[in-house]
This record gives structure tokens, C-alpha cells and sequence, in this order.
């Protein structure tokens, strides 16, 4: 059984790894047994990291998502390093919420830029590794907020573009399981991160907002996404295709 589990001898890269949940996935990676691929535009976080995973096994890439030449760039030097691609993890994301009424097109342009287009190139270059290859796995990072609307939070942008994520996975999926490749997806709930930082910051009325709206009662705890994370970048998965996996503690269920 823990061979479903076991990534030893896989590369992944992993977005948005310079904090929150995707230095946690990068760790989590690590500890399977994957050599890892940092990407994120903070040098000096991913930097640090890398030294405490071990230079061996990690790999620190400076990358702006938004740009194609740089995604394309990030998966051609991990190839060259690792001289393979088995897991493809996009987590890089940003939010700027507010009313709807309120928000330019250039703020929502620039969070989908980020969020969705983004997204899909990552999945196209790795894509162009794997397909040959005839094998991988591609984690693209959603939110239950791409699942049901956010009108107690109102971020359009955000959550038109993590409900892109949900169906660009589906619609990658479709395309490409019969090369032998997955494109599956993380719905997360309320997990605490840099980006929704500030919603934590008043504990008590946060809490009881959590207690109102989540069956469970409470914010997610990062480990709380190790297992997922796992199944779906390795062989405990392997007739899993085109899925959205929620991780919120029964929000989107009521």
C-alpha cells in the first residue's frame, strides 16, 4: 500500500512555492520521496527552502508565471537537472477582493493572467514532457470558491478564474487521458495563507463566520491537504482524470 503513495525516483514542480500552501506541497513532495522544482518569483524564499529540502533533491527557479518564455523555460531546466517530469503542481495564485461594481476589468484581467492563464500554460509545457513520456500527473490548485459563489467575500475575479481551473482541468483531461497523462485538480477551502491573511487576523469573528457557514466548524489545517495532494500526484490515482476535489470541511456540500 505505500507504494501508492511512494513519488522516489519522480521530479515535481510545484508554483507558488516561495509560502503558504505551496511551500507546504513542496515539503510534502520532498518527504515522498520526489526531487522538487521551486518555482516562484521570490528568489530568495524558494532559495531558503531548497537548502532545507537539500540541494540534491531541490532545485530553486526564479519564474513569473504570467510570462510563457519563463514557464516554458522553468520546465525545460528541470528536465536538464532532474532529467525527467513526473508531476506538474499549479498553485501560484493571487486575489483582490472587493464588489463587483467596484472592480476594473484590468484588476480582473490581471487576477485570471494569473490564476487561469497561467494555469494552462503550465499544463501545456509540462504536457509537452509528459505526453511523450507517455506518463504524468498534473495538480492544478483550484478553490471551493470556483465551486459556488462568493457573495459574503465578493471576488469575482478570483472565482470566475479558479471555476476556469475546475473546467480547464476537466477539458485537459479529456484531451490527454488516453496518452497516458492525468490533469486532476485541489478545491481548498478555508485554509489560512499569506493571501487571505488578513481575514485571520480578527481570530474571534473569524471563527464564528467559520461556525456559521462550514459543517466542520473550522478552517482547514495545512496538513490537511497532504493526503490529496499525494493521491493525486502518484500511483494511488492512476484511474482518476478530470476530477475537482474539494477540501473544505463540507462548505460546498450545503
Amino acid at each position: 500500500m505505500r507504494d501508492l503513495f511512494d513519488l522516489s525516483g519522480r521530479v515535481a514542480i510545484v508554483t507558488g512555492a516561495s509560502s503558504g500552501l505551496g511551500a507546504r506541497f513542496a515539503r510534502v513532495l520532498r518527504a515522498a520521496g520526489a526531487d522538487v522544482v521551486l518555482a516562484a518569483r521570490r528568489t530568495d524564499r524558494i532559495g531558503s527552502l531548497a537548502a532545507e529540502l537539500g540541494k540534491e533533491h531541490a532545485l530553486a527557479v526564479t519564474v513569473d508565471v504570467r510570462d510563457d518564455a519563463s514557464v516554458a523555460a522553468l520546465v525545460e531546466r528541470s528536465v536538464a537537472h532532474f532529467g525527467r517530469l513526473d508531476v506538474m503542481v499549479n498553485n501560484a495564485g493571487i486575489a483582490d477582493p472587493g464588489p463587483a461594481e467596484d472592480e476594473p476589468t484590468s484588476t480582473f484581467r490581471g487576477v485570471l493572467d494569473v490564476n487561469l492563464a497561467a494555469v494552462f500554460s503550465g499544463c501545456r509545457e509540462a504536457a509537452r514532457v509528459m505526453l511523450p513520456q507517455g506518463s504524468g500527473s498534473i495538480v492544478n490548485v483550484a478553490s471551493a470558491l470556483g465551486l459556488v459563489g462568493t457573495w459574503r467575500l465578493p471576488n469575482a475575479g478570483y472565482a470566475a478564474s479558479k471555476g476556469g481551473v475546475v473546467n480547464l482541468t476537466r477539458d485537459l483531461a479529456s484531451q490527454w487521458a488516453g496518452r497516458g497523462l492525468r490533469v486532476n485538480a485541489i478545491a481548498p477551502g478555508w485554509f489560512a495563507s499569506e493571501m487571505n491573511a488578513e481575514l485571520f487576523e480578527d481570530a474571534e469573528r473569524w471563527q464564528r463566520y467559520l461556525a456559521r457557514t462550514v459543517p466542520a466548524g473550522r478552517a482547514g489545517r495545512e496538513e490537511e491537504l497532504d493526503g490529496v495532494l499525494l493521491f493525486l500526484a502518484g500511483d494511488a490515482s492512476t484511474y482518476v482524470n478530470g476530477q475537482t476535489i474539494a477540501v473544505d470541511g463540507g462548505w460546498t456540500a450545503v
